[in-house]
């Protein structure tokens, strides 16, 4: 894994069995962490897939974990729409969380696909000066682990210990030698089809807000579409069998 991004967002080009990696450091301020993950999310797309974007977030100290600070509205407006360009690239990517996690760190954290873990990681959630910071990591809590669980982090919790993290699935694994987690990680998510993962992740993240009669249309498209992919792998040529609830 060669393709390291410098601070300014800049990359070589990337090999597709490298991917191209990024540490994110909190202690920056928010602009340009900002850039650092526009960066990061220009090179993956012109990359594109099966380039796989692997994100080292930097250790946070308990003691430094407010967050964003004193900073403008539009800046945090600005954060928030490059999280979520991450959360929706074709490209696969992986956060590797080697110690405390908050603030920044936990935003990419919670838009990312493979989360890895150490005995070290242990999940902040975000305060400002104090103060929970009722930014969109509220939002995507409620989306990963339920409104109920949500409740009980947001307003009683401050801290998450690893045995958290794995049981809500807020990680997907506990890694003594992150480096070889990542690179087996990297061969597994690397089969995954640009149009899977795009779909996957749109099914996902529309799915709680969706009633029934909203979500059928884009679930059947969906299941469509993985007919007639297998229709090819098959060699068959012709309609999809999907084809036949036009009538329904």
């Amino acid at each position: 894994m060669k393709n390291d991004l410098a601070s300014n967002g800049s990359a070589a080009p990337a090999n597709a069995a490298d991917g191209l990696r990024v540490r994110l450091d909190g202690s920056l301020p928010l602009a340009e962490l900002t850039a650092l993950l526009n960066g990061l999310c220009d090179r993956a797309q012109e990359c594109g897939p099966p380039a796989i974007a692997v994100l080292t977030l930097a250790v946070t100290r308990p003691e430094d974990r407010s967050w964003p600070g004193r900073v403008a509205i539009r800046d945090v407006n600005r954060w928030e729409k490059a999280v979520h360009r991450l959360e929706k690239q074709d490209n696969v990517t992986i956060a590797v969380a080697p110690g405390m996690c908050g603030g920044p760190a936990l935003d990419v954290l919670l838009a990312t696909d493979y989360r890895i873990a150490t005995a070290q990681t242990r999940i902040l959630l975000p305060v400002n000066d104090g103060q929970f910071w009722p930014g969109m990591a509220l939002h995507r809590l409620v989306h990963q682990v339920g409104i109920a669980r949500a409740r009980q982090l947001v307003m009683w919790g401050h801290e998450l210990s690893l045995a958290q993290a794995l049981d809500l699935g807020l990680v997907d694994e506990c890694a003594d030698n992150a480096d070889a987690a990542v690179a087996a990680a990297m061969v597994l998510l690397g089969r995954i089809a640009q149009s899977d993962l795009a779909v996957r992740r749109r099914l996902l993240l529309e799915a709680p807000q969706a009633g029934f009669d909203e979500a059928l249309g884009v679930h059947l498209a969906a299941c469509d579409r993985e007919l007639r992919r297998l229709d090819r792998v098959a060699g068959l040529d012709g309609d999809s069998p999907a084809e036949a609830i036009d009538g329904d």
